[in-house]
């Protein structure tokens, strides 16, 4: 495994980011990832928040699997939640490249991804074909060229699109790749974004945090 990594230090970023994966993936689908990774060896971790139940603290931050494509071969490493996303209503591109910068120095990364993505609609079928029983939240965010009251729109329409399939669902206000998204942390817009949600929910009859 280490050979294996070391390999991909010289492949760019997004490149090694998707040959790790889509190893990852034949690795699931021959029914190998055992031999490669060992699985925790019971449920002692297990906890409970927010009324979900985890197998266990570690889990897979969104911006790693961002359509969902890899939620089952993830899932098989034993890993308690998966977070997928950003995704945004629309699919769109991101930023352009180079936009991820390796620090080998200090064991980091740099990351201006611009919320690239297939779409909401992409990922919602993903996630209605999925065989991981763990935890799977969304994380939702808004299209480059939406502005004002369409972003808010933005949120409410990928709230409405994933609820059936997500334990939890993650509303990502905190991208600096996202040209005055931050914005919305100010008290006046992110109340009425709140506001917003919350009707949404209660319409639906959403139970999921």
């Amino acid at each position: 495994m280490r050979i294996f990594i070391y390999i991909l230090r010289f492949f760019p970023p997004e490149i090694a980011h998707t040959l790790a994966l889509k190893s990852l993936s034949i690795l699931y689908s021959l029914k190998l990832s055992n031999i490669f990774f060992r699985k925790p060896k019971s449920n002692s971790e297990e906890i409970n928040f927010c009324g979900l139940k985890f197998k266990n603290r570690l889990g897979i931050a969104a911006g790693l699997d961002k359509n969902g494509d890899y939620i089952d071969a993830l899932g098989s490493l034993g890993i308690g939640f998966i977070e997928v996303g950003t995704v945004t209503p629309k699919p769109q591109p991101g930023n352009l490249k180079p936009r991820i910068f390796r620090l080998f120095k200090y064991n980091a990364i740099i990351n201006r991804l611009g919320f690239n993505n297939k779409g909401i609609d992409y990922l919602k079928k993903n996630l209605q074909k999925r065989k991981y029983d763990g935890i799977v939240g969304v994380n939702i965010g808004v299209n480059k060229d939406s502005s004002g009251q369409e972003r808010i729109k933005d949120y409410l329409h990928c709230i409405k699109e994933v609820y059936k399939y997500a334990d939890y669902i993650t509303v990502n206000i905190s991208s600096p790749n996202t040209p005055n998204l931050r914005d919305l942390q100010s008290i006046e817009n992110i109340t009425e974004l709140i506001v917003e949600i919350e009707k949404v929910v209660k319409n639906l009859s959403i139970k999921i945090p």
